[in-house]
């Protein structure tokens, strides 16, 4: 929504977008936190709206994923945020890539990573 070009060129050619639901409660706690709060649940409905938009639960197989994770990054030394976790185990789930600013996640083996320019987000 920020109108990065890059950004906006990605995700119009998407085909499928996959949203975890971690990723949902992330925004909702930034709209509560911010002072354009009805207009931004607006903007995410209309989003979620799209036919090519899927929210992506988590469910017991994401939750077993996000366990293999936390001990594959325990045992390479490499933590990420908890939250970052449950968004890779669900991409996992679901066997897509990750699109992010935070380079973190190329910590992650089991997903790729479309790894965005951090300077422009």
């Amino acid at each position: 929504m920020r109108g990065d070009p890059g950004v906006v060129e990605l995700v119009d050619g998407a085909e499928w977008i996959g949203l975890p639901a971690v990723v949902l409660g992330e925004l909702h706690s930034g709209f509560r936190a911010g002072s354009h709060r009805r207009r931004n649940e607006k903007e995410l409905a209309r989003f979620l709206g799209h036919p090519a938009v899927e929210e992506l639960p988590v469910d017991h197989d994401v939750a077993r994923i996000y366990a293999e994770i936390v001990d594959a990054l325990r045992a390479k030394g490499t933590p990420i945020p908890t939250n970052d976790i449950w968004i890779a185990a669900t991409a996992a789930r679901a066997g897509a890539a990750v699109v992010a600013f935070d380079s973190h996640f190329s910590a992650v083996d089991r997903i790729g990573v479309v790894l965005l320019d951090p300077a422009r987000g």
